[in-house]
């Protein structure tokens, strides 16, 4: 008979974290044997991280190379899709329910939620009407959940979940829908995410005084979490996919790539846009990584000029082609032709214009899946601009009205990103964690993110 197991996954969540402004996690380490470190796949991002934990596979095996790649049959970039059918091997749950059938799990907020064999799934998913505007909304399993929680709990905070308002906010509400979620249906198995921290570390960066307000909310929300779990008799363990470090560089690769000559660049309405599938080369960047990827790969000349051009860019650590990439577990068929890791304090950027003026219109806004890089700037509002706020409102009022309005707001200096992560080794004490019961499970002081799976299991069973 499996126990009630919940896994709280806090984005971000490091070791030199966890002190005076968390008191509340760092009594519940102390109660469970202590803080062990995990080995994060490469690249130690969302997607990537989360599918080795839950599969027990690495990312050559599961496929999620990054949290986007690009797609060659299409050529064109997919970045931040739903669809668990996208990982591939056994998850944790579909492991747990063959050693017992009465396994039932209920995955709040972790990604890949869409379509797969969970009996629970609750994941932001908004509404895109065709005049322009975007609405908050979610996507559940069984339906009918998604009204459910939105009339109890109101509307998912999405603005407070990703864009230049996030805060607080969403977590507390992923909170409250967790709480809600156990009492109503008792799930064997409840994964949670829980994203707070992620946001001031990238703005702010580590070891900033911003960031101490921010270190109390998430400890309150956790603590919450924590009482309101053993209540219901729910064993708790905690985890995270990544640390973030200090940053104070970026690197514009694609630029780099085109001062090559290997980037192709289509003009559209006076604006620069990157056309992926015409290029010899360009990069899909995600935080410390970036994927690589030859239209021919093929053409030694041409892979022989852009490893040598990678390799002599200041800010790159490591340039893995596809046989270094198989001999770590990483090549799948989604890998970029080279993989490269940002060296320490620095990360990669997606622009690729030297005139800002001429940059694509989406550059400015909050845009996820239009453009070909993760873009940490949509955490902020640009700094250069006069009133920002106003400039929201009038948007705002436009679209209300029935008109097409852009809300360009998003800065477009990537100097203003003070926290990133994605390289799999950093510095002690900014690894991601363990922190769950030593009885339960291998009592080592470090793991790989691989293992996670197992004490998963351990948890449930013992």
């Amino acid at each position: 008979m499996a126990h009630p197991t919940a896994v709280l996954l806090v984005a971000g969540l490091s070791p030199n974290l966890i002190g005076d402004r968390m008191p509340r996690l760092r009594a519940f380490a102390r109660e469970m044997g202590g803080i062990r470190t995990l080995a994060p796949d490469l690249p130690a991002v969302t997607c990537t991280v989360q599918s080795s934990m839950l599969t027990g596979l690495a990312p050559g095996e599961h496929g999620i190379v990054a949290n986007g790649w690009f797609d060659r049959e299409s050529a064109e970039v997919r970045f931040w899709k739903q669809s668990n059918r996208l990982v591939h091997g056994e998850k944790v749950w579909d492991a747990a329910r063959r050693r017992d059938p009465s396994v039932t799990t209920a995955n709040l907020f972790w990604w890949f939620n869409m379509y797969s064999s969970v009996d629970i799934a609750v994941t932001p998913r908004p509404l895109y009407p065709a005049d322009g505007r975007k609405i908050p909304d979610l996507w559940t399993t069984p339906a009918e959940l998604r009204d459910s929680l939105q009339r109890r709990l109101g509307r998912f905070p999405l603005f407070h979940f990703w864009g230049p308002k996030s805060d607080i906010r969403s977590t507390e509400w992923i909170v409250s829908c967790a709480v809600e979620v156990v009492a109503r249906s008792r799930p064997t198995l409840t994964l949670v995410y829980l994203p707070h921290l992620d946001y001031c570390l990238q703005r702010d960066g580590p070891g900033t005084p911003a960031v101490a307000a921010e270190l109390r909310e998430i400890d309150h929300q956790l603590g919450m979490l924590i009482d309101r779990l053993r209540a219901a008799e729910v064993r708790v363990m905690i985890v995270s996919e990544y640390g973030i470090e200090p940053v104070s560089r970026a690197i514009e690769l694609n630029r780099i790539l085109r001062d090559a000559g290997v980037l192709a660049i289509r003009e559209e309405l006076g604006r620069e846009h990157l056309d992926a599938g015409a290029s010899a080369a360009f990069a899909v960047v995600d935080h410390q990584v970036a994927h690589v990827y030859l239209r021919d790969p093929s053409d030694a000349s041409l892979a022989s000029r852009v490893e040598d051009r990678l390799r002599r860019t200041d800010g790159i650590e490591e340039v893995l082609n596809r046989e270094a990439q198989h001999a770590r577990g990483l090549l799948h068929e989604r890998s970029g032709d080279f993989l490269c890791v940002a060296a320490p304090g620095a990360w990669f950027a997606y622009g690729w214009w030297n005139d800002p003026s001429r940059a694509p219109d989406y550059a400015r806004t909050v845009d996820i899946h239009r453009k070909p890089g993760y873009d940490p700037c949509e955490l902020m509002l640009d700094p250069a601009l006069r009133w920002p706020a106003g400039r929201v409102a009038w948007a705002l009022l436009r679209r209300r009205l029935g008109f097409r309005a852009l809300m360009e707001v998003i800065p477009l200096d990537p100097s203003l990103v003070r926290g990133s992560h994605g390289r799999a080794e950093v510095a002690p004490g900014f690894e991601p964690l363990l922190i769950a019961d030593n009885r339960y499970g291998p009592d080592e002081p470090r793991l790989s993110c691989r293992r996670i799976k197992d004490v998963i299991l351990d948890h449930l069973f013992a």
